[in-house]
């Protein structure tokens, strides 16, 4: 009787250990994010979140050429449980695929700004809400406010006006726009600023239905877009992204025409730099001209994760206005959460355009994806040969669609 009894407390005793274990076993979710440059960022907010949810560990993954990745994952049907990317056609693919969790009735819906959900609505071009934004970035002209004092120049308003602040630049013997065409992406800067401001509101509507083309309306552009390499250093295309942001930062030229994303690695760089910004001047009105803005980060969980309830805890921890605010703040991006604001002195240059209104989005968002604008655009700029550049672009639209 003595040994059954032993026997079963054993039992019992081991099946209670099991339970424990299995219980205490922590919840892993994997969170995929496509921005190099906020590793270390997000590092320091998984660890804080970690802290508070200690049943919960959050594996950040980041990885070269994420896109890619992702969309290799997606076929697989391996998706991610979290994902931070950018508001994107590669976004609108993966909402169109119909492996996001759908937050169309959720309420943290309510907690950031509609304006940018509507923009990510028009790149997804589904019906459910797939994503959150979470941050949102503009493309600038990054100037060196010293060595615009010591000129005697000012932050130009119009097309003519930065070009004559180019040609004085230049007499003095300094460069005026240090270039990083090498990175083909970072030609997209320039390029979405001139689209946006000259192609008209109704572009990509007529040219899905074959009523416009880029031969009619994407000349002038071209024109423009050429026109920088006047400007530049003496190896455009030999300089990536961190040679531009180091260069800029040490003095090597007066402007860097990049997003504000690229503020933090100047300041790294170079921590006594003082920074301005302006929106690229595309038109000769000064009211005419728009700042590109987009989503530069949405958020969303794949509805093939085991916790979804887990991923979402992470997702809302992110938007809580102290945790946006300090993304924004380190990362010198906009806030899409309601109640978030930017308050940097570097960023005062287009403190008006967000008050004003005067915004417009990026037009290679809503470009058929695959078209590979970027590299067709490096292409150009070697060659110089704009109407080839303009039936390229028609017929690799063509070839997307038709796909």
């Amino acid at each position: 009787m003595k040994k059954f009894v032993v026997l079963t407390l054993s039992v019992f005793l081991i099946v209670s250990m099991c339970s424990f274990i299995v219980s205490a076993e922590k919840i892993k979710l994997e969170f995929f994010q496509s921005k190099e440059e906020v590793v270390d960022l997000f590092d320091e907010l998984i660890e804080k979140f970690e802290k508070e949810n200690p049943d919960i560990d959050i594996e950040q993954n980041c990885v070269p050429s994420p896109g890619v990745v992702l969309k290799s994952r997606l076929v697989k049907n391996d998706m991610p449980d979290i994902l931070a990317i950018g508001g994107d056609s590669a976004y609108g693919e993966i909402a169109r695929a119909e492996v996001l969790v759908n937050f169309s009735n959720d309420p943290i819906l309510e907690k950031v700004h509609e304006a940018y959900v509507e923009m990510i609505d028009k790149i997804a071009k589904t019906e459910t809400k797939n994503g959150i934004p979470y941050a949102a970035n503009a493309n600038t002209v990054l100037y060196n406010v010293e060595k615009f004092k010591e000129l005697g120049i000012d932050a130009p308003k119009t097309w003519n006006e930065f070009i004559a602040i180019c040609e004085k630049i230049k007499a003095s013997g300094e460069t005026p726009l240090y270039l990083t065409f090498k990175d083909t992406w970072t030609i997209m800067v320039p390029f979405n600023s001139i689209v946006a401001n000259l192609q008209g509101d109704d572009f990509i509507e007529k040219r899905m239905k074959n009523e416009t083309s880029f031969v009619e309306r994407y000349g002038e552009i071209a024109e423009k877009l050429m026109v920088l390499l006047d400007y530049g250093h003496d190896d455009n295309f030999g300089r990536g992204y961190d040679d531009g942001n180091t260069s800029f930062a040490n003095g090597k030229s007066f402007m860097l025409i990049q997003g504000i994303w690229a503020i933090s690695s100047v300041k790294k760089a170079n921590p006594d730099i003082e920074i301005g910004v302006f929106a690229l001047p595309v038109r000769d009105k000064y009211e005419d001209n728009k700042l590109v803005s987009g989503v530069d980060t949405v958020l969303a969980i794949s509805n093939s994760t085991k916790y979804s309830e887990a991923a979402k805890e992470f997702v809302q921890f992110l938007i809580k206005e102290e945790n946006s605010q300090h993304y924004i703040n380190q990362e010198r991006l906009y806030s899409c959460v309601k109640g978030v604001y930017q308050q940097d002195p570097d960023l005062v240059g287009i403190k008006e355009n967000f008050e004003t209104g005067r915004i417009t989005s990026f037009p290679d968002h809503y470009y058929p994806p695959g078209m590979g604008v970027s590299n067709l655009a490096q292409e150009f700029l070697l060659k110089k040969d704009v109407g080839e550049f303009l039936k390229i672009l028609d017929n690799e639209w063509d070839k997307v669609v038709s796909r």
